[in-house]
């Protein structure tokens, strides 16, 4: 772990510090050896036929003048067409059995468990129950050099911002980092967002699908006092740990006493909302939180707040969070922003140096450290409406494009590399309303929210134009995307297919639907699986993994030949997949990881990575680790589009330069080696990319 990924966490040691920040470093920089500049900017998930469309058009001018003198080319992205894999290759410059992130989710081969795929964490350890005596530790799991630090170590002085698999945040020779995805928001999630309202039931309570907590709201007189859910308390989640650990020879006391341990699991805050439907302005309610009183109109987002979660007497964390009254007439409904990390006081380094974040706090005010910073889980839940989402969307698109400004100004750079993430989010959410032929299509909704995501490309083109107006015009400038999208119509319950075809066996009845708490919460997964009498199993974005002899805990498959013929079998089993309701071909290809993948973490890779046509993808429990009735079922998710699990072959990226690429079709492992070359920094051998100029 690097030394920025210790220093800043609230340190409590046996002699009770409250909220020690080690000193990590100083502003690094200085006067250029390269007298060169080099300005990257991503857009993740753009598109380019879409690109294309709306250039033609004359709607992205700022990004045409750049193709007038250079080109728009598609990006080859990564076999695994998902963000964490492409934005690795695209800052290491291999391929994913070199940098070891391979999808969202890892797999444990002891447990079969799945965890997060981009960082691994250690718990404290703890004494006596009730003091912390070392440090939660965060490690990335991705390897490779980033091709700022190659750069950095040759003077190269580079300004890094939020770009994704960036977190925790490394050491950049001559340079600085501001990290983006996987940052957590303060329950160390992807994205918290909470919801009290009057009009939800009791058997609505509790956690949502894909990670929010609703909360009923009842109302003695015109006040109703509620709390926040805010972070774990590591001591509680510890010893609940130690119980799930015990599986199946859990006893009946340890259950009842994981029911206690539950209710005190969280760190809250009390809430009290006060509706003020008898006064001369009734739409509107006062919120009090954490010694803040905010009075809300209906339709009204609040100011950031400041938020202090006391652990205990001698540990605490600081967050912060946008309210929005959503109703207040009829019924009254709140919406909660996940709780970010404070960018003066996160309870991990956000930075390198350190002391970055907070001094972008300083000049900037409050900016968005959560690395998935749209709202598309409560669009996905059905908690906020499309018009919430957007406005929701451009200030999260903000947030990102005045930081890049930011360092731009600063001119302490001669590499400067900037994400907006943005363009992806909408994609994912408004796509259905582009495409007729989606289940959740909606022609009213169309003609009101239709050109959303045309809108989020067009501000993406005043961006550019906001950068280059800082440039002279001989700096190079690379714009790219990590994918590009497909229409989500029908879902694939993978692991139901293996199920059927035998490949997984099943026993007992099927679980309900999977939550993405089970994957947090370290609670059941798997729990009807056979896995004495099962050969394959799918977890994540259309990765097949082969039950092991020898590498998982209970394999059935040997290596070699079995192995071999599994692989062929199942491959072509694949292919032949047709959709019951229409009888259309669902898998376009299939790769063998031996294929695909190269290096020292080809270990880690999943045995089959499978892409789907255009119109399908894996099912969200199927990611989960469920296996519900049925194999392919329409989609009826506002979650309407997507890249995971298509085939890469058909989901290139964007390359948009003002310098004329030499030869071939890039890919996003070029990029990194056509950097180097530019700033003239001898190109490691194990790379797998070529310079493009």
């Amino acid at each position: 772990m690097s030394k920025q990924a210790l220093c800043g966490y609230p340190a409590i040691a046996v002699a009770g510090a409250l909220s020690l920040t080690l000193a990590c470093g100083a502003p690094k920089g200085g006067i250029s050896k390269v007298n060169k500049k080099l300005v990257v900017i991503g857009f993740d998930g753009m598109d380019p036929d879409l690109v294309q469309r709306w250039m033609d058009e004359g709607q992205l001018p700022n990004m045409k003048s750049i193709v007038d003198r250079g080109g728009l080319y598609t990006l080859e992205t990564t076999p695994s067409p998902e963000s964490p894999t492409a934005w690795a290759s695209f800052a290491t410059g291999v391929n994913a059995g070199k940098h070891n992130i391979y999808d969202f989710l890892v797999r444990d081969t002891k447990t079969y468990l799945p965890d997060l795929g981009m960082v691994r964490r250690e718990p404290p350890t703890i004494l006596l129950n009730s003091i912390i005596v070392s440090k939660p530790k965060v490690f990335s799991r991705r390897g490779g050099t980033s091709f700022w630090v190659t750069a950095g170590r040759e003077g190269v002085r580079a300004s890094i911002l939020t770009v994704p698999v960036t977190y925790p945040p490394e050491d950049v020779p001559n340079g600085e980092l501001l990290a983006g995805l996987p940052l957590p928001d303060i329950r160390d999630r992807m994205g918290t967002f909470s919801y009290f309202a009057t009009d939800l039931s009791r058997y609505e309570e509790g956690n949502t699908e894909f990670g929010g907590i609703l909360k009923r709201l009842v109302f003695d007189g015109n006040v109703a006092r509620t709390e926040l859910v805010g972070p774990p308390n590591l001591i509680v989640r510890g010893q609940m740990q130690e119980i799930h650990r015990k599986g199946r020879d859990m006893t009946g006391s340890d259950k009842a006493r994981l029911a206690e341990l539950e209710a005190i699991e969280d760190v809250r805050l009390p809430m009290t909302i006060r509706w003020n439907r008898d006064s001369p302005d009734p739409k509107t309610a006062t919120i009090e939180i954490s010694g803040e009183s905010l009075h809300l109109r209906e339709g009204q987002w609040s100011k950031w707040i400041d938020l202090d979660f006391r652990v205990n007497f001698l540990f605490r964390l600081q967050g912060m969070v946008q309210l929005y009254l959503m109703k207040a007439a009829g019924e009254l409904q709140l919406y909660v922003s996940p709780v970010n990390w404070k960018p003066d006081n996160p309870p991990l380094p956000i930075s390198s140096p350190e002391s970055l974040s907070g001094d972008l706090y300083e000049r900037l005010g409050p900016y968005r450290t959560l690395g998935w910073a749209e709202a598309t889980w409560p669009l996905e839940e059905g908690r906020i409406d499309e018009k919430t989402f957007m406005d929701d969307l451009f200030r999260a698109f903000d947030d990102r494009a005045q930081v890049i400004l930011n360092r731009m100004d600063a001119g302490n750079w001669d590499l400067l590399v900037g994400v907006i993430e943005s363009t992806d989010r909408v994609q994912h959410m408004m796509w259905r309303l582009i495409d007729p032929e989606h289940p959740m299509y909606d022609k009213a909704l169309a003609r009101r929210f239709g050109d959303s995501i045309e809108r989020v490309y067009r501000r993406s083109d005043q961006f550019i134009a906001e950068v280059l107006e800082r440039l002279p015009p001989d700096v190079p400038i690379m714009i790219v995307s990590d994918h590009g999208f497909h229409s989500w119509r029908r879902a694939v319950n993978l692991n139901t297919w293996l199920a059927q075809q035998g490949f997984m066996m099943l026993r007992g009845r099927t679980p309900g639907g999977k939550k993405l708490v089970d994957l947090f919460g370290g609670g059941q997964f798997w729990e009807n699986v056979d896995w004495s009498r099962s050969r394959a199993y799918a977890m994540g974005l259309g990765q097949i993994y082969f039950n092991v002899r020898g590498r998982e805990a209970m394999g059935t498959v040997a290596s070699g030949g079995e192995y071999i013929a599994l692989a062929t079998e199942l491959s072509a089993r694949l292919l032949n997949m047709t959709d019951p309701e229409n009888g259309a071909r669902i898998v376009r290809s299939v790769y063998k990881r031996g294929d695909i993948y190269k290096g020292p973490y080809l270990k880690d890779a999943a045995d089959l990575q499978v892409g789907f046509e255009d119109g399908y993808r894996v099912s969200w429990q199927t990611m989960l680790g469920g296996s519900p009735q049925g194999i392919v079922h329409a989609n009826e998710k506002r979650w309407s589009a997507d890249h995971g699990s298509f085939d890469f072959a058909t989901t290139a990226g964007v390359f948009i330069t003002n310098r004329k690429v030499a030869s071939g079709a890039p890919r996003i492992i070029d990029i990194a080696p056509t950097v180097l070359s530019y700033f003239g920094v001898p190109i490691p051998k194990d790379l797998d990319g070529s310079p493009v100029y």
